[in-house]
């Protein structure tokens, strides 16, 4: 360890900078919540290995098969001692004078509650500020001799509020009460101590018998014993006089009658008198003690009442069968001198009191059915006597028998030491040991026991100190774990009755003799400060046993204990093992022996002295024994103290391992990192700093209904001294935390596992860092909350957010997103606020970015100060000024963008839109929807806003009434215009879509076709498809010079299935001419494609008109019908899933004609089905106007198609029938029905020319001649009587007819489509 003493010869050699709580403003990083929730699991997981490190005195006492115990600790000198005097601070100089000189009689006691000493001197009362040193009251307004004074609590609204505290004031023939009321001011060396007023309450009770031993209970009633009688009696007072009782009365409860007191309380000599009263306010009930040791516990029930529950007897025998063969249990020397109730926080497993024996023994209760391991039945006032289980001795705890006499204290002699705790085989000492032999007075608090008994020099009295001994009861990670529970004879005794190598550590403790001057009187423990009681555990966070002072001695003072003798106060502090380690570093530098630090580390553990020195290096704030300046003042550590702190956290800390975890049958391996002890040690010391507070809800309800902080303001401070030392420790020594060059074995570098560790520890030491940056920052941050009224800042906020801030832990504000949320929040509400009283934002804006950057970044300052330049605009009467304001506040609102939120973002739309103020109202949620959502899946959510924007300058521009917005002379329609000309200069193509939706919503689509922006095709071609955006493209094609595109779009749109089917559209696209060009060909096939799907819908349409009743039908049938108008289907499809089977021959034929095909076997049956229906049930001559009412439609639509007409196959069916009913109907129907039918126009070459069907009619009508003139000639070899005249005359007729109708046909279709 030479090199360790060399390092610091020459290492850390700075000097203590002054601390700066508030540190420079500096650029705040992003923040990183993952990794501030895996430091706060850090913190957590620190705090609860907190509450396991030290076991409950209840399992220490309770381990089977030791019922009592006797080890200890005790040390050669005063040095290592658990206990330090403090100092002492003599009685009053006048006072002692007075109790010197004159022939009086005088009691003193203390009361701890109002800083006071009481001290009676005949009938005067005097009570003694020991704060302030001489400071006295006193009360003389009574003529008796004083004998007991006890500080009890009132009972609730008997006396003014100003009464807090009685004083119970006893003489041999009365009992008086005295009001107290109480209040803390701060003295001249800053030192904060309370200052009494004494009220005179009229309330007086005369008594047979002197009265001693005065306790209160939680509600204000009032008992004592006697001291002649030993009887117990309770002082009854209430407000008025009663019809049933007086109004300050004695009630004796030992000779009431009451059924609940064993009988032999009944007499009112007894020879078992109490002699002692002790109070339990947590349990809600008290103990007496008598003369003969025995142990009473009552409950206080109804008024006037008291509920004897148990009487505890024979301790003596039970002790004596726990412990047989102690020299310290003998019938003789067995007196038990006081009682002192375990507090429920110490011993959680169920130890309620410990008894004292003038020998020093300690008899430790508990209740007896079930032993240890459950918790007590008194728990308020709600505890019925059912829940109460009964005491009984639980395990007896004999006095050290090897205790050094005071005055060996200063020998200089002191074995080798291995450990706070633990030593060598001893060499030959000749130390006397000092046996406790004469106890008078006791006091317990927290695990703490202090006894006094005279001394064997007149004037003086030794002071039995015993403590825990942490290194011995503790998991602490000690290099050999807990050291064994015996020691040598020399610095342990025996334990009687017991069976060595329990499994569990025993109770063992350091105990110490110290002399002071002067008879004890009375002796008790300091009262925790306000604020160190404020800074206990809150709720939902592991809680250490009030024994383990290695969790609280970073966040309060040591314990102290007052003793009060004839000669002053003395006082008496509990050195914790930070004063141990404190102190082991300056011996270090007086003697450069570093041994006792490594004996220190041995015993504590790596981590437990790692969490120490950094809190020694830091200057943690309750490091400092001596007078306490204040709660939370940073401690003065000397350069050289600190760097040997630092050099020995860096050494012991160790370095950081790997353990490497194999998957057997794989090559894989995985592992975790262990780190080293000066990463254990600052997660430690950081979680501890941070306990009052961090599982702590953030605010309470005040007594106004207002919002307040939870935890106190000073200690707020205090935690964030401590965390900025600490903080300022790391920044000003990096090197702590990384490894030195010479740490790897040899020049190799670390092998791949090591620099694993490293790296673990590296990340989880920056984790942990930004974490204690964060908190410092968060303090700072509700501190100024606090400053600028917290409770009215959150009253103005949104009542989620107020029941979000409700439920929110500090933990919360540090690490959790709605942490951010709220902070935002509150700091929106306090600018708000400034703003409203017209203060610049400005110097909060400085405040709250040098505090706390992280909960106001740069674009939160900026955002304040844009809202303030609106309004300055609004404000000034200089158009030419508001154009500036106003152009700055969009400056810096588009700078911090980033953290606007729409709902500020609407507002601040809102303010421009009443100042006109249109580049701001159409630019900024602009910008917003570009900053947040870079991928554009979401823009339209920030669009909203310009959108709102735009509507208002409209609706402005559109009422010619509307006047100007107030305090500007900007035109409407110029504000108007100049909006839309941003707007479309935007190249935000997400926004241009939004744009032009909301436009064509409005019914400006043909203003917008006129415009033709640059992103309306884009726009119009984008999903999701619509009838009236394929509309508008087509005709935005048309307007642009592009048919094609515009024919390519109504055939698109034709062929759609999203909407009804106009088949005008296909007309539309068929009637937009194509120009020449590169495109000729494939427009050529564009519109063959188009004029077959036109023939198509054509057949479609019939289809749906013929099908139209049937539209409405149920189930199968009308759905579809229905689908006939949602798109173009294919022929086939059209034959197959409707011609057929909804059985419709003329569209069966229509079909065959549209696709060209050419089938007899389909046609024929067609026909054949025609004919049947048109004669089913018919005469002839109906039969035949219903067949020619059905064939020469068809006929004149299909002939000469053989596909849909086949003439031969029809031409036989008419001829059959015409055959079948001859004189039924005229000759030549059949020829006539074909003739109506067309069959004059023939299509097929070369009959299909008009020309040749014209020759062809020339040469029949020359026939025709020469056999009308041969058949004129008398001797013509044809008979006229051949010619035939009628039938030529008939054909004629119908020719002419035949010629009228094509024509009449022709015009019709002309006009469009039959």
């Amino acid at each position: 360890m030479n090199a360790f003493a060399a390092s610091t010869s020459n290492a850390f050699q700075t000097s203590t900078k002054s601390r700066q709580l508030h540190p420079a403003s500096k650029p705040v990083p992003a923040l990183n919540l993952p990794a501030l929730q895996s430091a706060s699991r850090v913190l957590q997981d620190q705090l609860a290995k907190d509450a396991q490190i030290i076991p409950d005195l209840g399992d220490m006492l309770s381990i089977a098969g030791v019922q009592s115990s006797a080890s200890y600790s005790v040390f050669p000198d005063d040095y290592r001692a658990p206990f330090q005097k403090r100092r002492l601070i003599g009685i009053p100089e006048g006072l002692f004078q007075y109790y010197n000189t004159t022939n009086v009689t005088s009691h003193m006691g203390l009361m701890p509650e109002i800083e006071r000493v009481w001290i009676s001197i005949d009938h005067n009362l005097f009570l003694w500020d020991y704060i302030e040193g001489q400071e006295l009251s006193s009360f003389v307004d009574q003529p008796d001799v004083i004998t007991y004074v006890a500080l009890v609590k009132p009972k609730p609204g008997v006396f003014i509020d100003e009464i807090t505290s009685l004083l119970v004031i006893c003489t041999p023939v009365s009992v008086l009460l005295i009001g107290v009321s109480t209040n803390t001011v701060t003295g001249p060396n800053n030192r904060p101590h309370k200052e009494i007023k004494l009220y005179a309450t009229d309330m007086s009770a005369s008594a047979d018998v002197e009265m001693t031993s005065v306790i209160g209970t939680r509600d204000g009633r009032i008992f004592m014993c006697g001291s002649q009688d030993g009887c117990l009696y309770e002082l009854h007072y209430q407000e008025k006089e009663g019809w049933f009782g007086k109004r300050v009365q004695l009630i004796n409860h030992s000779v009431s009658g009451m059924q609940s007191l064993i009988p032999r309380l009944a007499a009112g000599k007894t020879e078992d008198r109490i002699v002692s009263v002790v109070s339990d306010l947590a349990r809600n009930c008290f103990y007496t003690l008598t003369a003969r040791n025995t142990i009473s516990v009552y409950k206080a029930t109804s008024d006037k009442t008291v509920q004897h529950v148990q009487t505890v007897s024979n301790l003596y025998k039970s002790a004596q069968d726990k412990a047989p063969g102690s020299p310290a249990l003998t019938p003789q020397n067995f007196q038990i001198i006081a009682l002192h109730v375990v507090e429920p926080n110490e011993s959680r497993t169920g130890v309620q009191l410990v008894a004292i024996t003038i020998k020093g023994v300690r008899l430790y209760l508990s209740p007896s059915s079930g032993g240890f391991g459950y918790g007590y039945g008194y728990g308020g006032a709600t505890s019925s006597h059912s829940a109460i289980r009964q005491l009984s001795l639980a395990h007896v705890r004999l006095p050290p028998p090897n205790l050094l006499h005071p005055d060996e204290q200063s020998n200089p002699y002191r074995p080798s030491v291995m450990g706070y705790g633990l030593s060598q085989a001893p060499q030959q000492s000749t130390s006397r040991p000092y046996i406790i032999s004469g106890l008078e007075n006791s006091c317990y608090e927290a695990g703490l026991t202090v006894a006094a008994q005279p001394g064997d020099v007149d004037g003086t009295d030794y002071i039995l100190c015993m403590s825990p001994d942490l290194t011995r009861i503790g998991s602490l990670g000690q290099l050999h774990g807990p050291p064994p529970a015996q020691q040598n004879a020399q610095y342990a005794g025996t334990s009687y009755g017991t069976v060595p190598g329990p499994s569990r550590p025993p109770l063992t403790e350091y105990a110490t003799l110290l002399s002071i001057p002067g008879r004890t009187w009375a002796m008790a423990a300091v009262p925790r400060s306000p604020l160190a009681a404020a800074a206990s555990t809150p709720p939902d966070t592991p809680a250490p046993m009030m024994t383990n002072e290695l969790a609280h001695q970073f966040s309060e003072p040591p314990t102290q204990f007052m003793i009060l003798t004839n000669v002053g106060l003395t006082f008496l502090a509990k050195r914790r093992a930070l004063d141990y380690l404190k102190d082991v570093i300056e011996e270090f530098q007086v003697e450069s022996n570093a041994q006792p630090l490594i004996d220190f580390r041995d015993s504590f553990g790596r981590d437990q002295t790692c969490a120490m020195l950094l809190a020694i290096a830091s200057g943690n704030t309750f490091l400092d024994l001596s007078e306490q300046s204040g709660f939370g003042t940073i401690s003065t550590v000397s350069p050289d103290l600190a760097a040997v702190a630092k050099q020995a956290f860096y050494d012991f800390g160790e370095r950081p391992m790997w353990a490497e975890r194999v998957t057997y049958g794989t090559s894989d391996g995985s592992g975790t990192a262990i780190f080293s002890g000066r990463r254990e040690g600052l997660a430690l010391y950081f979680a501890r700093l941070l306990r009052p507070c961090w599982k702590a809800k953030l605010t309470k309800l005040g007594a106004a209904g207002l919002h307040e902080l939870n935890v106190l303001d000073e200690i707020l401070i205090a935690i964030q001294k401590n965390l900025y030392a600490l903080k300022e420790l790391l920044d000003t020594n990096p090197h702590l935390f990384h490894s030195a060059p010479g740490d790897h074995t040899g020049a190799r570098s670390a092998a791949a596992s090591e620099q694993e560790a490293w790296k673990a520890e590296q990340s989880s030491v920056s984790e942990l860092t930004s974490l204690l940056t964060r908190t410092i920052e968060a303090i700072s941050f509700v501190l100024l909350l606090s400053d600028h009224r917290l409770g009215e800042l959150i009253r103005q906020c949104d009542t989620d957010t107020q029941k979000l801030i409700s439920s929110m832990t500090f933990e919360d504000l540090i690490t959790d997103q709605k942490g951010i949320t709220i902070s935002r929040a509150l700091v929106n509400v306090l600018i708000n606020q400034q703003i409203g009283q017209q203060i610049s934002v400005d110097t909060i804006s400085e405040v709250l970015q040098q505090r706390c950057g992280s909960f106001c970044s740069t674009d939160d300052v900026m955002l304040y100060k844009a809202r303030e330049n609106v309004r300055k605009a609004v404000e000034t009467r200089s158009p030419t000024e508001r154009q500036t304001w106003l152009g700055e506040s969009l400056r810096l609102f588009m700078k911090g963008a980033r953290i606007l939120e729409f709902e500020k973002l609407q507002e601040i739309c809102g303010d421009y839109q009443q100042l006109s103020y249109a580049k701001g109202a159409i630019e900024l949620p602009l910008h917003c929807a570009q900053v947040f959502d870079t991928d554009s899946q979401g823009q339209e959510y920030w669009y909203a806003g310009f959108l709102d924007s735009l509507s208002v300058f409209e609706e402005r521009s559109a009422d010619a009434k509307q006047p100007a917005a107030q305090g500007t002379s900007d035109d409407p329609e110029r504000v108007r215009s100049h909006a839309y000309e941003l707007a479309f200069a935007s190249e935000d193509e997400m926004f241009h879509s939004t744009l032009y939706d909301w436009l064509i919503q409005r019914g400006m689509a043909d203003e917008l076709l006129e415009m033709r922006p640059v992103y309306l095709e884009a726009h119009l071609r984008r999903e999701p498809v619509t009838v009236q955006k394929y509309q508008l493209l087509w005709k935005f094609y048309v307007k642009d010079g592009q048919p094609l595109r515009a024919a390519e779009v109504l055939g698109a749109l034709a062929e759609s299935t999203e909407f009804d089917l106009p088949l005008d559209i296909l007309g539309n696209a068929k009637s937009h001419p194509v120009s020449a060009g590169s495109r000729h060909e494939t427009a050529i096939a564009f519109l063959t494609d188009l004029e077959e799907k036109l023939e198509v819908a054509q057949v479609q349409l019939e289809l749906f008109n013929a099908l139209l009743p049937h539209v409405n039908d149920a189930g199968e049938v009308g759905a579809k019908v229905k689908l006939l108008s949602k798109g173009l289907m294919s022929i086939t499809e059209l034959f197959q899933e409707y011609a057929v089977p909804f059985d419709l021959p003329a569209i069966k034929l229509l079909i065959l004609h549209v696709s060209e095909h050419r089938d007899d076997n389909l046609a024929q049956p067609i026909w054949n089905q025609i004919f049947e229906e048109a004669l089913e049930g018919a005469d002839a001559t109906i039969g035949a106007d219903r067949l020619a009412s059905r064939i020469i439609p068809l006929g004149q639509r299909y002939y000469p198609s053989d596909s849909a007409f086949p003439l031969r196959h029809i031409a036989t069916l008419l001829v059959r029938f015409s055959l079948t009913h001859k004189g039924a109907i005229p000759y030549g129907w059949a020829p006539r029905v074909l003739i109506q039918c067309g069959m004059y126009e023939s299509q097929v070459p070369p009959f299909n020319e008009q020309a040749n069907v014209q020759a062809v009619s020339s040469d029949i009508a020359v026939l025709f001649a020469d056999w009308l003139d041969d058949a004129k000639r008398p001797q013509s070899n044809s008979a006229r009587g051949e010619f035939p005249v009628d039938r030529i005359d008939q054909a004629v007729d119908q020719y002419l007819t035949y010629r009228v109708c094509k024509i009449t046909r022709k015009a019709t279709r002309a006009k469009g489509w039959e």
